[in-house]
């Protein structure tokens, strides 16, 4: 018989919502792959990090001992709990669609996921409370971002550092690198205003890699905080990635259809990250 729904029909629906997912999950966390990663391996669902202090060499005579310096680190403990979404896709919703629903749904769960972590992650920006630049009513441009490059050179925090800031924030940096003669030198910006005028993309600013994220909440003031910071500043336990599963509801004659991963963020160390308070107001 023709126009049948099959179980191979049905496994390519959910093998859509599993790619899908995970493919948009993966391209719309911006956080994820700039933080410091720790898997919360076996039982229980928190992991415990070390947080090693600076240790400062000195000189000394030939042939005078060493005296013992104690290594004494702090530790920082992350909880994982578990966030999810679920929807129930009926029958005659699948059969009657006219686009791809595994498809769709598949970039609804995984983009909602994405938004979550980097939400989590992003909120803990005004935790950087050692460091800290900009104010209210302060627009985001490359000063603040070598005073913000500065204070971490002062405390010896090695390079890659990431720079990510609410969209309308960054719409100011990018205005004055365009601006030939904004407060520098023109030929000094070119290459970088030429790259943000051809493909709207910062890049690197004073050895920071410049990211845009929506996922930054203003307040009432349409200020917001963003931050610079080397990876180890923030950390996101993961106990179980991000996954999709299915299970088939006769009665309802529909199949759920479960998003969810379980995780857990916190600052591991404040003095490695600078908050950067800005306005985001267009």
């Amino acid at each position: 018989m023709a126009n049948e729904t099959t179980s191979s029909t049905l496994s390519e629906l959910f093998t859509n919502i599993t790619q899908e997912a995970i493919f948009t999950f993966q391209e719309t966390s911006v956080m994820r792959p700039l933080v410091t990663t720790y898997p919360i391996v076996g039982s229980g669902k928190t992991v415990e990090v070390p947080v090693y202090p600076a240790i400062t060499a000195s000189a000394v005579n030939e042939a005078t001992d060493l005296s013992n310096t104690a290594v004494n680190p702090t530790s920082q403990t992350i909880t994982a709990s578990e966030v999810g979404v679920m929807t129930s896709l009926t029958d005659l919703g699948r059969d009657a669609a006219g686009r791809n629903v595994g498809a769709d749904i598949g970039k609804l769960f995984g983009s909602a996921i994405a938004k979550k972590v980097d939400t989590d992650l992003v909120n803990k920006f005004v935790s950087f409370t050692t460091n800290e630049v900009g104010a209210a009513a302060t627009e985001l441009d490359a000063d603040l971002i070598f005073k913000a490059v500065a204070k971490l050179r002062m405390l010896n925090v090695p390079a890659p550092y990431y720079g990510v800031f609410h969209p309308r924030a960054v719409y100011n940096l990018k205005k004055t690198l365009t601006q030939a003669g904004y407060n520098t030198n023109a030929n000094a910006i070119s290459d970088i205003g030429n790259e943000i005028l051809r493909n709207n993309f910062v890049g690197t600013v004073a050895g920071v890699q410049i990211f845009e994220n929506a996922n930054i909440t203003p307040d009432a003031s349409d200020d917001a905080y963003g931050a610079v910071f080397h990876p180890i500043a923030l950390g996101l336990a993961l106990k179980e990635d991000f996954k999709v599963e299915t299970q088939r509801d006769a009665s309802l004659r529909a199949t759920e259809i479960v998003a969810s991963i379980t995780y857990g963020v916190g600052v591991l160390k404040d003095t490695y990250g600078v908050s950067v308070k800005t306005d985001t107001a267009l």
